[in-house]
């Protein structure tokens, strides 16, 4: 890599619906073949995030791993903070933790959404990061409440992992900036999109940010971005809009779905030029090339997230830009 190239480190996101047989597998080579960090997400209906971290670290080498994230009104935060805490001592320099709001309709449905997710999530950050630290938790907040509760000696990591927040809001991205060690970015994650973020996360201190990108390497960039496309279908809803926006096309794309037939037609439907910037596809320059551009723009993590129904394979794909 030359001076004038920014740089960052590549990871690689563990599918939520990875086959059983496959998991430790698809972690072990991801770790060979000399990712920096795998991400393990924790989606409602699929495996536990902390689970599927202990797991991993447990049956890799040296790879970094990841939790994206953790709802914050899933668990108390006293009770996170002691896995949280076990899986940092028992695999020092190699954990980062992400807490966020949840998707609200999946939070909604299993009466967990809270009346101000934003107090919520800057308290439980807050508290989590103090019982990690080793000091005592005096909390009396809107959602967090503890005793002075402490963290035993003899249950503290050396150093306790970074703690990120998995917001996309404005207001959310500035709380990540205040309270936060870094930010992760759902998919889809330009350019453009990392620098609206950063205006509003506005960071003061060491912030880094870490985004998910759907990512297909193939040498023939046609088959390349319609493998993507199965995986681009969400990307019309209401949800997704703050990452389209900066586009400059979310009009048309929100149009497009609104009069398509169902999801899979809208994504065979989104336009060459848009699906392209919606994903990182191509040869293996061409997508090493476009996560410069993302590292150029403010990230310090790229997470690949791979295209099934294969994802061995897919990975072995992701691989060759390394």
């Amino acid at each position: 890599m030359s001076p004038q190239e920014a740089s960052g480190t590549i990871g690689v996101l563990l599918p939520r619906d990875i086959p059983q047989a496959d998991v430790i597998a698809f972690a072990q080579e991801a770790d060979a073949y000399g990712f920096d960090e795998l991400w393990v997400v924790e989606d409602l209906g699929y495996r536990g995030g902390l689970v599927q971290a202990a797991t991993v670290l447990a049956r890799t080498r040296r790879i970094r791993v990841g939790v994206g994230l953790l709802p914050a009104a899933a668990r108390n935060v006293a009770f996170a903070a002691m896995e949280v805490a076990t899986l940092a001592q028992l695999h020092p320099g190699r954990l980062d933790i992400a807490v966020g709001h949840g998707m609200p309709d999946w939070m909604r449905s299993v009466g967990a959404w809270p009346a101000s997710p934003l107090t919520l999530l800057g308290e439980y950050i807050h508290t989590l990061k103090t019982l990690l630290a080793g000091r005592p938790a005096d909390t009396d907040g809107r959602y967090i409440r503890l005793d002075g509760l402490r963290l035993d000696p003899s249950a503290l990591p050396e150093h306790g992992p970074d703690i990120f927040a998995g917001v996309r809001g404005p207001k959310s991205l500035a709380l990540a900036g205040e309270v936060a060690d870094g930010t992760l970015l759902a998919e889809p994650v330009s350019p453009e999109y990392v620098r609206q973020a950063l205006t509003s996360i506005n960071p003061q201190r060491p912030h880094r940010i870490t985004a998910y990108n759907i990512t297909v390497v193939d040498d023939d960039p046609h088959n390349a971005l319609c493998a993507a496309r199965p995986a681009l279908q969400p990307l019309g809803d209401p949800d997704w809009a703050p990452h389209i926006v900066p586009l400059g096309f979310h009009d048309e794309l929100a149009a497009l779905r609104h009069t398509s037939k169902s999801a899979q037609e809208f994504a065979q439907a989104i336009p060459e030029e848009w699906a392209h910037r919606l994903a990182l596809t191509g040869t293996p320059d061409q997508v090493r090339a476009r996560v410069q551009d993302l590292f150029q723009s403010g990230v310090t993590t790229t997470v690949l997230s791979p295209v099934g129904p294969d994802y061995r394979s897919a990975l072995a794909g992701l691989a060759k830009i390394l």
